[in-house]
């Protein structure tokens, strides 16, 4: 087929759609960054004064704001833990081995992402209220587990798929066992694909909100579920200073997924088994 060439109006007329596309799409979160440094107590924009008093009283010690944050950062790292079990033993199984009903596995798996999430969290509620166990920081990052774990297998599935089999053959050859190629060869290759499944499963129980709810009690109140009740009645500015620390986690989460993936890249091109002269 023929391709038309390409003309400087072209060029200006692209620049100009892919700039007002993303401004677009960057609009409410840089009017958040903006409301979350105004003074007045209402969070107007653009604010008249600036201040950062939000920010001081969200990380406030013995406050409800740090009290949600610390909690939210315990549930996510235990959830974080989990997945990462859970995904890197399924992973393995559904990349290295020859499972039966392959296909139906690989769905069951992946259930949980595509069933709405609020089905997910009155199912887990029915579970852990006969046991006693809402409200537990353990049974919310179970839950958030039954989200987070699907994410975490498809990141490790794709890793595992990239990372040559020759390898663990030849090892395994000279008498390596399974735990051996795994620790010294599997995992090593696979830390790009591991943190990047650890990120995205902090990052999905840190911001999930309907297993939190179903599961929270008037102690224990994650921070996605302490944002909601604070704008269900009225509005409080300090939502506008949380919001701008998600988005600056998420910011940087991002940065540090493309990095590790970016130095992983650069590795995988040496020699991963080192070469000893033969004597």
């Amino acid at each position: 087929m023929m391709e038309l060439p390409a003309t400087r109006a072209g060029h200006i007329g692209r620049a100009v759609s892919a700039t007002a596309i993303l401004l677009f799409l960057a609009m409410p979160i840089v009017i958040i960054l903006i409301t979350s440094f105004g003074a007045d107590g209402i969070g107007t924009f653009p604010p008249k004064e600036y201040s950062t008093h939000w920010y001081e009283q969200m990380a406030a010690p013995g406050g409800n704001w740090a009290a949600s944050i610390a909690l939210s950062s315990l549930i996510a790292t235990l959830t974080t833990a989990f997945s990462l079990i859970l995904g890197a033993t399924a992973a393995t199984a559904l990349a290295r081995g020859r499972l039966p009903l392959h296909t139906a596995v690989y769905g069951l798996v992946l259930a949980p992402l595509l069933i709405p999430q609020v089905v997910v969290a009155l199912g887990l509620f029915l579970f852990f209220e006969p046991a006693g166990m809402l409200g537990s920081p353990l049974a919310i990052a179970l839950g958030h587990t039954v989200l987070a774990a699907p994410i975490a297998i498809l990141i490790l599935i794709s890793t595992l798929r990239g990372i040559d089999e020759r390898l663990e053959d030849a090892a395994a050859s000279m008498g390596a066992g399974r735990l051996t190629i795994a620790r010294r060869i599997t995992f090593p290759l696979a830390t790009p694909g591991l943190i990047a499944a650890a990120v995205f499963s902090f990052i999905t129980s840190f911001d999930e909100f309907f297993i939190a709810q179903f599961m929270s009690t008037p102690d224990t109140r994650t921070l996605p579920v302490l944002v909601f009740n604070a704008l269900q009645f009225d509005v409080d500015p300090t939502v506008t200073a949380v919001s701008a620390v998600l988005i600056a986690l998420a910011v940087l989460a991002l940065v540090l997924v493309a990095v590790v993936r970016k130095l992983g890249g650069h590795r995988s091109g040496r020699h991963v088994l080192p070469v000893e002269p033969l004597t």
